[in-house]
């Protein structure tokens, strides 16, 4: 069985995926058509329900629910691994207030943890999450909303944080941060859906286990990347909530989706989040 896979070219996920694309574990007779897109791209594939398996922002998941179900492997969960809100100086809370920043996308975890850290913020501009610390850099923004391998290089290029929003979610919850996780369609049979966890746990245990065997597939996508900076991105976003969420790892998502549903930033659902 041929079944569609989104995920993003950042090591965290050629990292977990590697195994599975590759042929280094069973896969249990299912293939994949892989689309490698940045992780907006994803959450906008995933609202017009192209893609059978997805990697997928929480925030994103919140709003579908109805389509997609969360596999117990795949996920960036973790601490001190939050995206960072950066400027080229200190900025005041009064200047926030009427700042522009960048983020990463409307849909993003990111910009889910900006909204409950700074509510007055409310002049965004939308870009890849790349070009976010050029365009600080370049005055065209106040503040970037920085995520992915892009907080180990900032303060090289002369940026201050602002604040971490992951140290935020943690201080204030005393969770992990769910940053995002892979979805299934719900429309596809539960023994599938079952099957498709069991391989993806497979990928992910070989990947944790034997990081050497997926380095040349992690560097082909990494190509502009330090590898030190490659290495401790893998680090902080690949553990053993990737391995299996867990009931600490349920607890952090289900607390997420209940804060945003009290504060009325995302549609509420009957259908469960796990499968």
């Amino acid at each position: 069985m041929k079944l569609s896979l989104g995920f993003s070219p950042c090591p965290n996920d050629t990292f977990i995926f590697d195994a599975l694309m590759h042929g280094k574990i069973d896969t249990e007779g299912l293939t994949f058509e892989v689309i490698m897109e940045d992780v907006e791209a994803l959450n906008e594939a995933a609202f017009r329900s192209d893609l059978d398996i997805t990697k997928l922002s929480y925030h994103a998941y919140a709003y579908l629910r109805d389509k997609y179900v969360l596999l117990d492997a795949g996920s960036a969960l973790g601490n001190n691994c939050g995206p960072l809100l950066i400027a080229k100086s200190e900025i005041s809370a009064d200047r926030l207030q009427e700042a522009v920043v960048a983020i990463p996308g409307k849909y993003t975890t990111a910009n889910f943890l900006l909204g409950l850290a700074y509510p007055e913020i409310t002049n965004k501009k939308e870009m890849l999450f790349s070009d976010i610390e050029g365009a600080v850099l370049r005055g065209e923004v106040d503040a970037g909303l920085i995520i992915h391998e892009n907080r180990f290089t900032y303060e090289d290029k002369g940026l201050v944080k602002i604040r971490d929003l992951g140290e935020y979610w943690e201080t204030t919850t005393g969770m992990p941060i769910p940053l995002g996780g892979i979805v299934i369609r719900r429309d596809l049979p539960e023994p599938v859906r079952q099957k498709v966890n069991r391989v993806l746990a497979r990928s992910v245990a070989f990947a944790l286990e034997q990081p050497e065997q997926t380095l040349e597939f992690v560097r082909q996508y990494a190509q502009e990347m330090q590898e030190s900076v490659m290495m401790a991105h893998i680090g902080l976003y690949v553990n053993d909530y990737t391995r299996d969420l867990g009931e600490r790892g349920r607890a952090a998502v289900q607390h997420l989706f209940k804060t945003a549903d009290e504060k009325g930033i995302i549609p509420q659902h009957r259908e469960s989040i796990f499968m």
